[in-house]
């Protein structure tokens, strides 16, 4: 083992855990900043295509596999195998970025600890979706946070915090980009200050100061529109859905029949909705599609409807012709 008082970048033993693109840039950011990664743990190979045949691998395996660094690809983080290949590595860290919860006899193996890079001001969104919630509750700033892992979920003491201004027209893809490149620099400084001895961690409970917000993880049930709310409420709605997975609605035709419709893109209509029903559609069969809210107007930009390609208005409306008394529901 390493002697704490001789640690550098280069000896400094770590493993790496992640599994989508959100978490290549970090690992990128250390294998190009010369930090010792000495194991990748992702999730196994899906099974993709028609009949399942192509196995594909996570975005941090075909990172991992294109610079020749060791992966490991448990199907259960507490399987013996996994476990004792796992020590065989020797961290003295473990680094977690939009990975699995991991156990206890996982996260408490190496020396110097794990920590998690999270897509929140912690204590804030806790949970899966941090980046959706932050939008959906038109949250004006979001950042990133490092913080050592304990028993509960993303409550561990917070080492680093960098925020980030969310403006009122980003989508949830705007700012999930933002904090990818964001959270690969802040990876790096936080394992800089561990090297140094200088990460004073805080505990999470010093550092609340208003009611929290959960981020929970996010089901199609979750993404239907209700456009009864007020207009501002619908808008940040949409944005913090898009481009994934995105906000729905139900077309409703006058005799019955209904078709699934995703919004991706909407702007404020500067009209009064008067006594007009939320739901109702106004348009002129070529240039807009108006959806009336609780207290305003949409207007659709861009949609997709169900089984058809993504496209702005004018060409949804140059292929589907909207019936009169047609509604979103």
């Amino acid at each position: 083992m390493n002697d704490m008082n001789t640690l550098t970048k280069e000896n400094l033993r770590i493993v790496y855990m992640g599994t989508p693109d959100f978490a290549v840039e970090s690992l990128r950011c250390l294998v190009e900043g010369g930090y010792n990664v000495v194991g990748v743990v992702t999730g196994p190979d899906k099974a993709v295509g028609r009949h399942g045949s192509v196995l594909q691998p996570t975005p941090v395996k075909q990172y991992a596999v294109e610079h020749g660094l060791r992966i490991l690809q448990p199907e259960k983080l507490k399987d013996e195998t996994f476990v004792e290949e796992l020590r065989s590595l020797q961290a003295d860290l473990q680094i977690v970025v939009a990975f699995r919860m991991l156990p206890e006899v996982v996260w408490a193996m190496p020396r110097l600890g794990t920590f998690n890079l999270h897509a929140s001001l912690l204590p804030q969104y806790r949970g899966a979706a941090p980046i959706n919630w932050a939008v959906i509750n038109g949250d004006a700033e979001t950042g990133v946070t490092t913080f050592f892992l304990k028993h509960e979920i993303d409550t561990g003491a917070v080492i680093r915090q960098v925020r980030v201004p969310i403006s009122e027209t980003d989508c949830v893809g705007d700012v999930h980009d933002r904090l990818m490149l964001l959270g690969g620099r802040v990876v790096c400084e936080t394992v800089d200050a561990i090297i140094d001895g200088t990460a004073e961690a805080t505990p999470q409970e010093q550092m609340i100061t208003e009611e929290l917000r959960p981020a929970p993880k996010i089901f199609k049930d979750t993404c239907r529109i209700e456009w009864g709310r007020p207009t501002k409420r619908v808008y940040d709605f949409i944005r913090g859905l898009s481009p994934y997975p995105a906000a729905w609605t139900s077309l409703v035709n006058p005799d019955g029949t209904e078709m699934v419709l995703k919004i991706y893109e909407a702007t404020v209509v500067p009209v009064r909705n008067g006594d007009i029903s939320y739901g109702t559609i106004e348009t002129d069969g070529k240039h807009y599609i108006y959806v009336y809210t609780a207290d305003g107007a949409l207007s659709l930009q861009t949609l997709q409807l169900a089984g058809k390609k993504r496209m702005a208005v004018e060409d949804f409306l140059r292929g589907f012709r909207l019936v009169e008394g047609s509604k979103m529901l």
